[in-house]
């Protein structure tokens, strides 16, 4: 089943077309990239390369987040399009599963980060049972320091995985390690059988923005 993964959900942008479980193509980049003008592009790169149309393609994974409000936008409403267009299935994965399935670290708990600003982060906690990647627990919103104490109280070798979790090292009690995410990774997350309802799939951001809290507070 040849399927076209996207991912925006941050600063990096990877996409990638897998058949089965063979990666045909992909490009990662983990530098400052504007999602709205590159994504297509990149997209039509990928078909050119491969020799395939849009019309070979199966199926869409995208990452839903958390993540950037503007890039979970982008990416979301770029895979509902082409699903719908296509009429072919919708697969979501987490942004911070994806990012967690980039490595093979079975010996510690995984916990992906990324930087939600004031001293606050968007974390999940994974961990290697075998070749599969489970979820230890939910997704969440957090403060680092919460975050620290919950880690600590786990009693298991942990690691911080991400850009992020580098530049917020300082704040973080354990080791980190640099990565980005590799979309292709989300073939291995998916259930082909199980795709989301297209016109009703929307990101998953765990927190309200800012302009909401700013109209919120105008409330009090």
């Amino acid at each position: 089943m040849k399927l076209l993964h996207i991912d925006t959900s941050n600063q990096p942008l990877s996409v990638s077309i897998t058949d089965g479980y063979s990666v045909l193509a992909e490009f990662n980049s983990g530098m400052r990239i504007n999602h709205s003008i590159t994504l297509m592009s990149q997209i039509e790169s990928l078909l050119k390369y491969t020799g395939l149309t849009m019309k070979d393609i199966e199926g869409i994974t995208v990452a839903h987040g958390p993540g950037s409000y503007t890039g979970l936008r982008i990416g979301v409403t770029a895979a509902k399009t082409l699903a719908y267009t296509l009429d072919i299935p919708l697969y979501s994965v987490s942004s911070l599963a994806a990012l967690a399935a980039t490595v093979r670290m079975h010996e510690f708990l995984l916990i992906p980060v990324f930087d939600a600003r004031r001293n606050h982060v968007f974390a999940g906690m994974y961990r290697y049972k075998g070749v599969k990647l489970e979820m230890i627990e939910e997704d969440h919103y957090i403060s680092i320091d919460e975050l620290n104490e919950k880690l600590k109280q786990q009693h298991l070798p942990y690691i911080f995985l991400g850009m992020d979790a580098v530049k917020l090292e300082a704040s973080l009690k354990g080791p980190v390690f640099y990565c980005i995410p590799r979309s292709a990774e989300m073939r291995r997350l998916i259930d082909t059988n199980d795709p989301v309802n297209v016109h009703a799939f929307e990101p998953t951001y765990l927190r309200i923005s800012e302009a909401e809290r700013n109209w919120l507070s105008s409330q009090d």
